[in-house]
């Protein structure tokens, strides 16, 4: 069994909710995530959710409201902290690189590479230890996330059909090799070799075939969001699964932002399309 450590849990919507620190040996760092588990035996379907820049493992388990639906639905909901920390981590000045910026992928560069492996985090440690120590359906498991986040779930789910049922994201960074805050992370963590950086881009992976097993991927947009047009692009991958024939469903919601007032207005939607599939 994947060994953890209890840090804390809450009684909410009728359920367990439990912050949680186990050994990642992908990132060789302690590592924290949350978890909701409904009331009842199990076994559960799950829903991994990745959070954005700068997140921790608290954001969207204090902000998104959605243990109230996953209540409902009977579902489990898991949400890890979006990097390795720790003394001897590397990390930088800047938002978007270092801690709180993994991006989800596997860094292949100095001083990052050690640590910053968190696509086998998510698909290998973060699960193990799940499906090890909590109810979980391991056939019924869907991803969403947040922005990088978004990205995260994106590319994950895209990448790892066998483990991901489902899929949505809020706000996503759909084509991170087209936009500022990809071309940094990708260039700090691939190197400059740009077509290395194509298998970690979800308009790409659509390209090359990917997310054929999907019946619709969801994706919800506010047009309030400062973001938009330079870093997120949502059109970009509308019409990469238009070429490719993958059924995605972009839903632009007028006034919201970048904020988790957002998720939190739309979150029970994204819990029911999941709960739908899984």
């Amino acid at each position: 069994m994947s060994e953890i450590e209890i840090l804390g849990s809450h009684r909410v919507h009728g359920g367990t909710l439990t912050y949680v620190r186990h050994a990642s040996a992908a990132t060789t760092t302690p590592m924290r995530f949350s978890i909701f588990v409904p009331e009842g035996e199990g076994p559960f379907p799950s829903l991994i959710w990745l959070s954005g820049l700068t997140c921790t493992e608290e954001n969207f388990t204090a902000k998104a409201g959605a243990y109230r639906a996953a209540s409902a639905h009977k579902m489990i909901i898991v949400a890890p902290d979006t990097s390795p920390r720790g003394e001897g981590v590397a990390d930088d000045a800047a938002y978007d690189l270092g801690q709180g910026a993994g991006f989800y992928i596997n860094s292949t560069e100095a001083p990052w590479a050690p640590h910053f492996q968190m696509e086998s985090y998510i698909t290998r440690d973060l699960i193990a230890a799940v499906d090890a120590n909590f109810p979980t359906d391991p056939a019924r498991r869907g991803v969403s996330g947040h922005s990088m986040g978004g990205h995260g779930a994106l590319t994950l789910a895209l990448k790892y059909p066998d483990l991901f049922k489902s899929v949505s994201a809020f706000a996503p960074i759909v084509s991170p090799t087209t936009c500022d805050w990809g071309r940094k992370a990708f260039t700090a963590y691939l190197g400059a070799d740009e077509s290395l950086w194509t298998a970690h881009d979800a308009c790409c992976l659509i390209a090359a075939g990917a997310g054929k097993s999907f019946d619709d991927i969801l994706v919800d947009q506010g047009l309030g969001d400062n973001f938009l047009e330079n870093q997120l692009r949502p059109e970009r991958l509308e019409a990469a699964a238009a070429e490719a024939g993958v059924k995605v469903t972009v839903r632009r919601q007028p006034g919201y932002d970048h904020s988790y007032f957002f998720m939190a207005s739309f979150i029970d939607d994204h819990v029911a399309f999941h709960a739908a599939r899984l």
